[in-house]
């Protein structure tokens, strides 16, 4: 599998994976929301390939999604491994 490409994000030298993961439909908007093993897993394989850049917002739930990224960083040691960027809006 190819590597994700990396850029580099405004004028700071933040560098982050080309491709993002949204966040949107993990919690509300497509239908009832996933179960969160499915999620959690999702995000582990999104990492696992490479991807660096996750996107949420508040408005996608009081705060589900971001406790949910807590939850997939924390297990499966992303935390230790990975140095992921969060986008809120």
């Amino acid at each position: 599998m190819a590597a994700v490409k990396r850029i580099k994000l405004g004028s700071q030298g933040l560098e982050v994976s080309a491709q993002g993961l949204g966040c949107m439909g993990m919690s509300a908007f497509y239908g009832p929301p996933k179960p969160e093993s499915d999620m959690i897993a999702l995000i582990h394989h999104a990492v696992n390939t490479g991807v660096t850049l996750l996107d949420t917002s508040d408005i996608y739930g009081p705060h589900t999604n971001e406790i949910l990224l807590g939850k997939a960083w924390k297990a499966g040691g992303l935390r230790e491994r990975v140095e992921l960027k969060i986008t809120r809006k």
